[in-house]
């Protein structure tokens, strides 16, 4: 666990960027797999019908088999499609068997933009997200562009009760003691490691 002491959130998130970074191929490849057997048969995954997630960039802890359980199963899932720029918003988006994917300004691979197969956030079951750091209160540290945040900003006036169900993905080595977090936050209802979980709500 690292501790934030009084490390900026820019600081702070170098630093966690750098410990998932420093983690071997065959470490990642591991760590995959535990996370699958971590989710694969909660019930939480289970019962999610329309599920979005993220394909991994920059160290992130890697999702895609629980995505290919998710198709077996007859799940639809979705991935984040980024507006073309300027825009600061993204869109969750149906992904289709064998469908071909673009890079994005990021260099992100997405689907390509369809605006009939994209899906409205509050009517997902679950949302896995990528995170660069977490803690046990909720807390969330990403990549600090916003986009989850302004996605989700509707929930602010709302309790964690509503949809999706949110939950981070991340290696053990991302967690934080405390995040220091701002009013635009929207807290997780739990973190899920390679390890285990950290339940909130």
């Amino acid at each position: 666990m690292i501790e934030a002491g009084d490390l900026s959130r820019k600081a702070l998130r170098q630093k966690l960027r750098k410990a998932r970074r420093a983690l071997g191929r065959s470490e990642q490849r591991r760590a995959s797999v535990r996370l699958y057997k971590q989710l694969a048969q909660h019930p939480t995954f289970r019962r999610a019908r329309h599920i979005a997630l993220y394909l991994p960039n920059d160290g992130e802890i890697d999702p895609t088999l629980l995505l290919l359980a998710a198709q077996r199963r007859g799940k639809s899932i979705y991935l984040p499609v980024l507006r073309r720029w300027p825009s600061t918003r993204m869109d969750f988006q149906r992904l289709r068997r064998n469908e071909g994917l673009v890079l994005n300004r990021f260099r992100i691979a997405q689907p390509r933009c369809k605006p009939a197969s994209r899906r409205p956030i509050w009517t997902l079951d679950l949302l896995l997200l990528p995170l660069v750091g977490f803690d046990e209160q909720g807390g969330r540290l990403g990549m600090g562009g916003g986009f989850y945040d302004r996605s989700l900003a509707y929930r602010r006036d709302r309790t964690q009760a509503g949809r999706p169900r949110l939950l981070g993905l991340a290696h053990e080595c991302q967690k934080v003691d405390s995040l220091p977090l701002e009013a635009w936050d929207i807290p997780l209802h739990a973190a899920v490691t390679d390890r285990r979980w950290y339940a909130v709500i």
